[in-house]
């Protein structure tokens, strides 16, 4: 299993210097990853999750040059919240910056009022379909080439595109998914699939959905991923979290594992330095060696 961290940029309390231990401390301890979350203009009613929000590939492009090795991920960016060409720019550039550290994780997004809060309320029943584009407008422009685009959103022939990511066009996409269509979505176009929120016991009924629409495109298994809550020590809540004792914990993450899934992105809920780091060491120290 490959451990991620999901940073903390978002929620009340994050800050500059919470984001800076939660890198090093993933670095100093093995990880592979480390991850920002997106929202832009959240409602009023989101706010205490949202309200505070380092915007995703801005803070991955500044820890990038505060970090080595580590791997650097969105979970996920709102793509039909942006302007494809625009967004395949960034992730470019970051990639390039980085040395090919990062990993584009894409979602269509939730909060309509959020998509009507950017002037995106129109797009907002068209984001499966402007995702789809998206992903092709990238691997088009990440490849080199010159060749004309021609899509329902997106037209354009005369252009240049520099520079190019460090991983070209195998920049890897991972994409969040829960409803059968976009699940299908994620075997068709996904480097892998990245659930967030998601129990074992659900997650393995997604499995075969994923697997058949893969099947049919003649493209392997995308990679399984999971984002998840982690609090050692706390009871349950309604939004799913690894919570109870080590033993507890060890014994979801083996439950994820049995299903395939070789992938966590692990979110605590920390959001100062000392906090991040006393959070990030327990598990290393009590959870780890029972997996």
């Amino acid at each position: 299993m490959d451990y991620g961290l999901v940073l903390p940029n978002l929620g009340a309390g994050a800050s500059p210097e919470g984001l800076l231990a939660a890198a090093e401390a993933a670095e100093d301890h093995g990880f592979t990853d480390i991850w920002t979350t997106d929202h832009v203009l959240i409602d009023r009613e989101n706010a205490s999750d949202y309200g505070r929000l380092f915007e995703a590939i801005t803070t991955l492009a500044w820890l990038a040059g505060h970090s080595r090795v580590i791997r650097l991920g969105t979970s996920v960016i709102v793509v039909p919240m942006r302007n494809a060409v625009v967004l395949a720019k960034e992730l470019a550039t970051v990639d390039a910056l980085s040395g090919g550290r990062l990993i584009a994780g894409f979602g269509v997004g939730w909060n309509t009022k959020e998509f009507g809060n950017v002037g995106m309320s129109d797009r907002f029943h068209q984001r499966g379909a402007y995702l789809e584009e998206t992903i092709a407008v990238c691997r088009h422009l990440w490849s080199g080439t010159e060749a004309p685009f021609h899509g329902r959103f997106h037209d354009f022939e005369d252009y240049t595109f520099e520079p190019l990511p460090a991983q070209g066009a195998d920049l890897p996409i991972w994409l969040g998914a829960r409803e059968e269509r976009a699940l299908r979505r994620v075997g068709r176009l996904a480097d892998a699939y990245h659930a967030s929120a998601t129990k074992p016991a659900v997650y393995a009924t997604r499995i075969p959905i994923i697997r058949a629409a893969a099947e049919a495109a003649g493209r392997p298994m995308p990679r399984l991923s999971a984002r998840a809550r982690v609090e050692l020590g706390a009871g349950g809540e309604s939004f799913y979290t690894m919570h109870g004792d080590a033993a507890d914990v060890a014994a979801e993450i083996r439950a994820f594992a049995e299903l395939g899934v070789d992938h966590i992105a692990l979110a605590f809920p920390a959001r100062d330095p000392d906090g991040i780091r006393r959070a990030v060491e327990r598990f290393v120290a009590e959870v780890l060696p029972l997996v």
